[in-house]
């Protein structure tokens, strides 16, 4: 046991947010702390820390636990380089290392007839273990592998920590986290301020680490990839289940179909005994037996199933932007600079209605330039940048959350955008962007940081442009908030390019992907599944080229080491054998070989052709099914049933053609790579 919660009880005036509250965190668990927004995780992780008090109930550690706390939210104002800064965070390791030199000191200088020799000689052998288990040895070089893990470039080591901005900041706090290799690490939200690139270097971190975790975090793949256990804030208590976030779901709808039929068969129960007494309560000779029935209703009523509160389904069909040209807009010869620093040259892109185009790439790389330049928020140093026929721009950015009044109210924020929707409806809208009951009354002059970029996405999504370019926008939403956001943005017909951690968030929205990484940018024209992909296939074929041409300099440079060799061991082979049309057991072995490593060069290939073949089977059955109804004189009288038919016809109609080109290609490569694998 690493971590002992029990029984936790908290309120906040009127409102429990605990109460009796319990789970149990051992040694090398990963545990997600999961719940609905206003459900107290990030209070629970402060209670655990002891940063907030409970009103009833324990926390226990295991003894001599160190443990590590992320908040959501650090402010380091050193003037240490950020190297230096990660380096004196690992004090332990550091004190250990101290020590280890004292003890070497006093033992060199000790006589062994000394007393204590044989304790210093035992304290230094688990002084010197516990240094090498912490990576004492290698802290340098850990602190620099984690700095570069989350994003930070080797010129950036020796500047000092106030100079980086509130996102950098959180990844230096992280990257001290880290370097001291806590027993328990309790991280609140810790992919907010990292790119996509970085989280996936994160999860392998939190996978592979020795210690436990408690993670909360509303990336779901991030949580699926790295969690073995989720402990679920639910009616005021905790329930723990095993497994991922996914495993969490399918097992909570399990237990849900049960509870919801239990609570049917007590409801079902009390309701008949309730007839009875209802008719023979008065009844003398019946009295009795109508009170022991209500006595056994009190009982059934004090044992019943109280469902947990179900999750947030809110899901809005906000208004189309204005009909946009096809070409949406275009970058030509564009060229970035800023004073002796080239972010692009000569780059050109198009975009076109319905793009939901994802940048990706290393941190640093320039996907926030690209995205402020194509929003019109910076000037190309060099090109042009035109946007297409009635293209209206909107940017979405953490930090660019300016043209709201301060003094109006949220609600007001939001009928200044949408005065045609009814009060009920901008409410809706509203507690699904996480502002619910008197909160719509805020002032927009008292909104925090968070609730500000909240109804700024809020009021975009209302009234949106023909071109929406969103920088982050799932940071501050909760899981629920990010599957409403997610499925307005999959239905946009307009144009959308993306910058996201959330990796569930860019595979079900983006049909189109733009690689940035080292000052060059590469379009893939499908989903993400497809980007990974190609670059997966990309990788296998630059070191399947790299072994083979290894194996076709090998014999030239065995041969230039010293010919007498060769010539030996020409002389030492055996003649060969007389050929009889049977393959020898050497060549069976070889060519299993073969195809053993042809399979396995083509495993992500046909992995990705079954599945391009499985979608474009739906796609056109689908389309099939649309050029049917479009016939039907029934969907012309419904107007917007048409148009939404229409759209989607549309959609599969330019979907459809390069899923056919990528499956002709994966056949090929098949096709090709086993003739000149098995020849």
């Amino acid at each position: 046991m690493i971590l002992l919660v029990d029984k936790i009880e908290k309120s906040f005036g009127a409102r429990t947010l605990f109460s009796g509250a319990s789970f149990q965190i051992n040694a090398g668990e990963r545990y997600a702390l999961v719940g609905p927004n206003g459900a107290g995780k990030t209070t629970m992780l402060k209670i655990i820390m002891g940063i907030d008090t409970a009103d009833a109930g324990t926390i226990t550690y295991a003894k001599d636990v160190n443990v590590g706390y992320l908040e959501q939210e650090t402010k380091l104002a050193s003037d240490k380089p950020i190297i230096a800064e990660v380096m004196d965070a690992a004090i332990e390791i550091q004190n250990l290392g101290h020590r280890a030199e004292e003890l070497q000191l006093k033992i060199a200088e000790a006589d062994g007839t000394d007393p204590d020799f044989e304790a210093m000689l035992t304290e230094y052998g688990q002084v010197q273990d516990r240094f090498e288990h912490l990576g004492g040895y290698e802290l340098e070089s850990n602190a620099r592998q984690i700095l570069s893990g989350l994003g930070f470039h080797p010129e950036d080591f020796e500047r000092p920590c106030c100079e980086f901005s509130g996102g950098w900041q959180m990844r230096i706090a992280l990257a001290k986290l880290f370097l001291r290799r806590p027993d328990l690490l309790l991280l609140d939200e810790p992919t907010n301020h990292l790119d996509l690139e970085s989280v996936q270097w994160l999860r392998g971190f939190i996978a592979g680490y020795e210690g436990a975790v408690l993670i909360v975090s509303h990336d779901r793949a991030f949580m699926d990839a790295c969690v073995d256990h989720v402990a679920a804030l639910e009616n005021r208590r905790v329930t723990t289940y095993t497994g991922n976030y996914s495993s969490y779901l399918k097992q909570r709808e399990d237990n849900l179909e049960q509870m919801r039929a239990k609570r049917a068969a007590q409801e079902r129960e009390i309701a008949h005994m309730q007839v009875f007494v209802d008719k023979f309560r008065y009844k003398p000779t019946k009295a009795a037996q109508a009170q022991e029935r209500m006595k056994k209703i009190e009982q059934i009523k004090s044992e019943l199933v109280i469902l947990p509160e179900g999750h947030k389904h809110v899901d809005f069909k906000f208004p189309d932007p204005p009909r946009s040209g096809d070409q949406v807009i275009a970058l030509e010869h564009v060229s970035k600079r800023y004073e002796d620093k080239q972010v692009y040259d000569d780059i050109d892109l198009k975009l076109y209605r319905g793009d939901h185009v994802a940048l990706v790439g290393p941190n640093g790389a320039g996907k926030s330039t690209l995205l402020k330049m194509i929003a019109g928020v910076e000037k190309p140093t060099s090109g042009s940048v035109d946007l297409g026929l009635h293209v209206g721009v909107a940017y979405y950015a953490q930090h660019q959350l300016e043209g709201m009044k301060e003094s109006n109210t949220v609600l007001q924020e939001i009928d200044s955008v949408a005065p045609t929707w009814t009060v009920p409806q901008q409410r809706s809208l509203l507690g699904a962007f996480l502002f619910s009951g008197e909160d719509v009354d805020k002032r927009v002059s008292v909104l925090s940081g968070g609730e500000r970029a909240r109804l700024a996405l809020a009021k975009m999504l209302v009234a949106p442009e023909a071109l929406l370019c969103l920088d982050e926008p799932t940071n501050h939403l909760d899981i629920d908030s990010v599957d409403m956001l997610e499925n307005a943005l999959k239905r946009f017909p307009g144009t959308l390019v993306l910058i996201s951690h959330d990796e569930h968030l860019v595979r079900a929205v983006a049909n189109r992907v733009v690689d940035i990484r080292d000052g060059k940018m590469t379009v893939y024209d499908g989903d993400y599944d497809y980007y990974l992909f190609k670059r997966e296939d990309l990788a296998q074929r630059a070191a399947a080229e790299a072994e083979a041409q290894t194996a076709r300099t090998a014999p030239q440079q065995k041969g230039s080491a010293g010919g007498r060799t060769l010539r030996r061991t020409h002389e030492a082979a055996p003649a060969p054998e007389p050929t009889t049309g049977k393959k020898t057991r050497e060549q069976k072995r070889a060519e299993a070989e073969a195809r053993a490593a042809l399979n396995r060069r083509l495993k992500s290939t046909k992995d990705r052709l079954k599945k391009v073949d499985a979608e474009l089977e739906k796609k056109r059955a689908r389309y099939d099914e649309l050029m049917e109804m479009m016939a039907s004189e029934e969907l012309y009288a419904d107007q917007e049933k048409f148009n939404e038919a229409l759209a989607e016809y549309n959609a599969l109609k330019k979907a459809i053609p390069p899923l056919e080109d990528e499956w002709l290609e994966l056949s090929t490569t098949i096709e090709e790579e086993t003739e000149r694998g098995l020849a």
